[in-house]
């Protein structure tokens, strides 16, 4: 087998697996396991009570999995330009794509602190990127996609209404500021400080740890508590509706094989 056979034949396999490509359907099969079984590890080493034999065992599934996470990495970066043939620079195009910096940041936090030191305090935060690695699953299911797509599309009435919600938080933190400053110095100290009591409310959470004293911040807050019940909604409803039209738009879509070449045809009904 030539150079360029393999590189075909590596890229076919680590490539999403199609019909009865058995060397494909087990990578994808690996890949999809060591995933998830990163995540119950990256739980598990979450709690500090766990025995000695546990740690060392995480340890080595760690070094197993790093080692099969940077194989596959390296793999997609040799055969890239078959991904990106089209593109003037393949390896770059593959560096900087979504599913490749995800792909970086999965291994990333193993080789950093061989490189440079870091207390340990950030040692563990640099560690939980490792949870990043579930969205590795997106190269295996269309979800992500389907999420992007929806959001992509709606995108314009999402930004208007985050703009809204931004000015309505300003104002709200403001007036607050302004009442209970008064009143409560140590609570309301600041107009950012007073943003806090705003996301609360207006998000209908209501931690209750910062709340107005004085009638009129007490009127206030009930009138933002309501305003911010319809304001919460719209961007669910937004991306509610948008879900359902891409949903009606891939039913509509039949996958049909032309009878003569077994090309599939996408055909509209």
């Amino acid at each position: 087998m030539n150079k360029i056979n393999l590189k075909q034949r590596t890229f076919e396999i680590i490539e999403k697996a199609k019909d009865q490509d058995k060397a494909s359907a087990f990578f994808d099969y690996l890949i999809i396991s060591f995933i998830l079984l990163n995540v119950i590890a990256v739980t598990v080493s979450s709690y500090q009570n766990i025995s000695p034999n546990i740690k060392i065992f995480l340890e080595i599934f760690e070094i197993i999995s790093i080692a099969i996470f940077t194989i596959e990495y390296l793999l997609r970066l040799w055969t890239a330009q078959i991904l990106f043939k089209e593109k003037k620079h393949p390896y770059l195009s593959y560096i900087f794509s979504f599913m490749a910096i995800i792909d970086l940041l999965a291994i990333l936090p193993f080789y950093i602190p061989f490189i440079i030191p870091f207390n340990l305090l950030y040692l563990r935060m640099i560690r939980m990127l490792r949870l990043l690695r579930v969205f590795k699953l997106n190269r295996y299911n269309n979800s992500m996609h389907f999420i992007y797509k929806v959001l992509k599309k709606e995108k314009d009435i999402l930004i208007t209404t985050l703009f809204i919600s931004t000015i309505l938080l300003l104002l709200a933190s403001s007036i607050m500021y302004y009442v209970e400053n008064g009143a409560q110095p140590d609570k309301f100290p600041n107009i950012l400080a007073s943003m806090w009591w705003a996301v609360a409310t207006l998000t209908t959470v209501g931690y209750g740890d910062v709340y107005p004293v004085t009638i009129i911040g007490k009127l206030l807050s009930g009138f933002i508590a309501i305003l911010g019940i319809g304001l919460v909604a719209l961007p669910t409803g937004i991306i509610s509706s948008g879900f359902i039209a891409e949903l009606n738009n891939n039913k509509k879509k039949v996958i049909e094989k032309c009878p003569h070449c077994g090309w599939k045809i996408d055909k509209i009904k």
